[in-house]
Order: C-alpha cells, then sequence, then structure tokens
C-alpha cells in the first residue's frame, strides 16, 4: 500500500512536471510570438519612415537640380540682358555721334550757304 502510494504520487509528479513543461513550451511559444509581432509591428512604422525619407531625399536632390538649372538659366539671361543694354547704350551713342556730325554738317552748310551769299551780294572788285 505504501508502495502503491509512492508509485502514485511519482506517477502524479511525473504527470504535473510534464503538463508543466508543456504549459512552459506554450509559454515561450507565446512570448515569442509576441515579440515577434510586436517587432513586426514597430518595422512597419520604421519601414514607412525610411520609405519616407528616401522619397524626401529624392525630392530634395530633385530640387537642388532644378535650384541650379534654374540659376544657369539665370545667369544666361542676365548675360543677354546685359548684352542687349550694352548694345542699346552702344546704338544711342552711335545715335549721339550721328546728331553731333549732323549739326556740324549744319552748321558747316549754313556757313557756306552764309558766305556764298556774302560773296553773291557782294562780288570781289
Amino acid at each position: 500500500m505504501l508502495t502503491s502510494l509512492l508509485k502514485e504520487h511519482h506517477a502524479n509528479q511525473l504527470a504535473r512536471k510534464e503538463t508543466q513543461e508543456e504549459k512552459r513550451k506554450e509559454a515561450i511559444a507565446a512570448a515569442s510570438d509576441l515579440t515577434q509581432a510586436l517587432v513586426d509591428h514597430l518595422n512597419v512604422g520604421v519601414a514607412q519612415a525610411y520609405l519616407n525619407q528616401k522619397r524626401l531625399d529624392a525630392e530634395a536632390k530633385q530640387l537642388h537640380q532644378n535650384a541650379t538649372n534654374f540659376a544657369k538659366n539665370t545667369q544666361q539671361w542676365l548675360s543677354l540682358v546685359e548684352g542687349f543694354s550694352s548694345a542699346l547704350k552702344e546704338i544711342g551713342d552711335v545715335e549721339n555721334w550721328a546728331q553731333m556730325i549732323e549739326n556740324d554738317m549744319k552748321t558747316v552748310t549754313c556757313a557756306l550757304e552764309y558766305a556764298y551769299k556774302v560773296t553773291q551780294e557782294n562780288p570781289p572788285s
């Protein structure tokens, strides 16, 4: 009777150990699943942040390139406007020179006409 109680006790203890071992394995598996689910949830946010950062970097690069192209175009336009302004100044200078020559020629013409009239009115004796 004592030996049967001892065997029954050992059998119960063994059954409890097996049950406890199964529950421990289930708890480990559940903890592992929970950890994996948490990591996956966090990774989704990190992956989204990474994709956003990658898109921002691409857009910043494109913006920089557009700004550089704009600066080049602006410099070209400034050069063209400066050349045009210089050409206008030269035309203005030529026009001023031509007006001065024309005025001088008018003065010379008037002087010659006056001299001609004077010599016609008072012929040399």
